[in-house]
């Protein structure tokens, strides 16, 4: 089974936060209700103490960076005096003194928290801040677009659903295709990636559903070629759709010259309805 790509944008957000700021050690995890959060993934621990520890929003740095909404820090954590004392067997246990707490923020709701700290009492400078918030940001936004997906596919499923519905679904899969290469990190793209498969087959005929794969074995499309097709069935010109690409519009031509030839078309309405047919877009 499959992690689920939350826990994998959390993980990657923890070792760029390291990377980037040379801090020896991040954690952090998501909520699981509106109170309460499970530590779940960590980045230089030295041992299992953190693992899986439940922080409730108001209780020790990362409870009260829950119920504030913002970043919280300490300097020693032992120590410090503005907050609670719950976890501090775990906290010691790992060696930890320097502590940043920075909520993760979706629409005004904190949906997780991220850490970073240092086993020595110094103060953590602005650019740890800073690339704190950054790293909290990547999180936030894959779970935008998870929880932007996740609505769109169960409208897709509905079969009450409006011609204009589908319309926001066949612009949205779109985005995200001219969206993913753009990505630098090669996780969040495959996720991109994957997400537009989803959409597309959720507008897939009966057959293409329980059967995918074999649906698709006639028509392999390369990815950009299925850009340029989510593009046309947007209603974009080739010259909007090089704009949105970022290509040229030879470029977007010859992709949708490769796609009509391997779809059996003669037009580019055609294709587009060629490749819905086939799963390859909503």
């Amino acid at each position: 089974m499959s992690e689920p790509a939350e826990a994998v944008e959390m993980r990657a957000a923890l070792l760029r936060l390291r990377r980037a700021t040379g801090i020896p050690i991040a954690f952090g995890g998501l909520l699981h209700d509106a109170q309460r959060l499970r530590i779940a993934q960590l980045s230089g621990a030295q041992t299992s103490a953190l693992q899986g520890l439940s922080i409730c929003a108001g209780n020790g740095l990362g409870g009260k960076s829950i119920a504030l909404s913002r970043p919280c820090a300490v300097t020693d954590y032992h120590e410090a005096r503005h907050i609670s004392h719950e976890y501090d067997g775990p906290v010691l246990a790992e060696g930890l003194r320097s502590v940043l707490a920075v909520p993760v923020v979706v629409r005004r709701k904190v949906r997780g928290v991220l850490y970073g700290a240092l086993r020595r009492p110094v103060p953590l400078g602005d650019r740890t801040f800073d690339e704190a918030v950054a790293a909290a940001r990547d999180v936030e936004q894959a779970l935008v677009v998870r929880d932007e997906v996740q609505g769109l596919l169960s409208m897709a499923r509905d079969p009450r659903m409006g011609p204009a519905v589908w319309e926001e679904v066949r612009e949205v899969h779109g985005e995200l295709r001219a969206l993913a290469p753009r990505v630098s990190d090669p996780v969040l793209r495959g996720q991109l990636l994957a997400v537009c498969g989803r959409l597309a087959l959720a507008g897939a005929p009966t057959r293409v559903l329980v059967d995918p794969e074999s649906a698709r074995a006639g028509v392999a499309l390369a990815p950009r070629e299925v850009d340029v097709l989510a593009c046309v069935a947007a209603g974009s010109t080739n010259a909007a759709a090089a704009e949105r690409l970022g290509l040229r519009p030879e470029t977007v031509k010859g992709y949708l010259r490769a796609a009509m030839r391997k779809l059996g078309a003669h037009t580019r309405l055609e294709a587009v309805v060629a490749a819905r047919r086939a799963g390859l877009l909503p």
